[in-house]
């Protein structure tokens, strides 16, 4: 579907259950197998956030823990996480990842699966996170709304909100969508060797840029598509979506060794503070 189609359906999808975004939210974490084969590499903010949390001290509640890559390295260290995650394929590898650890780690993690917009745990965090990207899935201003509002419920007096988003980019937003951008044959999870591409095809109304990750396998057999959907946040709406939402930034990073964001920086990375409201 293309830009202009879908600003033209915009209003219906708004009325009922938009199924491209559901697509787009889902359908890239039902291969537990896959993803963590395409993010084995990704290594520098699972360090990033392990150190934070030992700094912030547990327990630990983190947004969009998927199968364990940033959860089990926290657990390893001693910290009690709260692994909270809307794909129910992601949390069984998890569960099926923490068999193999120690009893005291697995005694550390506890798995939820839920909505973050809406789940509630009954208790207090010191750590929040909502780590890569986790944040890009929620596409609209009541969405985001909606999470604040669970963050402020769990957040520790004192404790941080801790997230990274990818910074909008005006090369990629501006991709021609029929176009695809190919990666050299690798592989897959399944077994097969597979051609790969992406394409690209961005909103500028709802902003959100649609993937199409394409894969081929080699020896001729059918191939798949998955799609994967994420909100463009810009900086300094970002800044007020979080100010509106009750949250101060107290820290900010261009890369997880904690250096500074500048132009050149493709992540952003927020350490957010409760901000303390007079009652009217």
């Amino acid at each position: 579907m293309s830009a202009s189609e879908r600003s033209r359906g915009g209003a219906s999808k708004r009325r009922g259950k938009d199924r491209e975004l559901e697509a787009g939210t889902a359908a890239h974490y039902e291969d537990p197998a896959y993803y963590t084969q395409a993010y084995a590499k990704r290594t520098a903010d699972v360090l990033f956030y392990a150190d934070l949390a030992q700094e912030l001290g547990g327990p630990v509640l983190e947004y969009g823990a998927g199968n364990g890559r940033i959860t089990l390295p926290m657990a390893r260290l001693g910290l009690d996480v709260t692994a909270v995650d809307l794909s129910s394929t992601m949390l069984a590898d998890l569960r099926a990842r923490l068999r193999h650890e120690p009893a005291d780690v697995r005694e550390r993690v506890t798995v939820r699966r839920g909505d973050m917009r809406k789940v509630r745990l009954g208790e207090r965090f010191r750590t929040v996170l909502c780590p890569f990207n986790t944040f890009l899935h929620l596409y609209e201003r009541t969405d985001v709304e909606a999470f604040l509002a669970r963050v402020h419920e769990h957040l520790a007096p004192g404790g941080e909100l801790v997230l990274d988003v990818s910074i909008p980019s005006a090369e990629e937003l501006a991709r021609d969508p029929e176009r695809l951008f190919r990666t050299p044959p690798f592989r897959h999870s399944s077994g097969k060797v597979v051609r790969y591409g992406e394409r690209f095809d961005y909103d500028p109304l709802r902003q959100v840029l649609f993937v199409a990750m394409e894969f081929e396998p080699t020896d001729g057999s059918g191939g798949w598509m998955t799609p994967l959907a994420h909100r463009q946040f810009f900086p300094r709406e970002l800044e007020a979506l979080l100010h509106y939402g009750g949250f101060a930034i107290s820290a900010t990073y261009g890369d997880f060794d904690r250096s500074p964001v500048t132009t050149e920086s493709v992540t952003l990375l927020l350490r957010c503070k409760a901000i303390k409201t007079r009652r009217r």
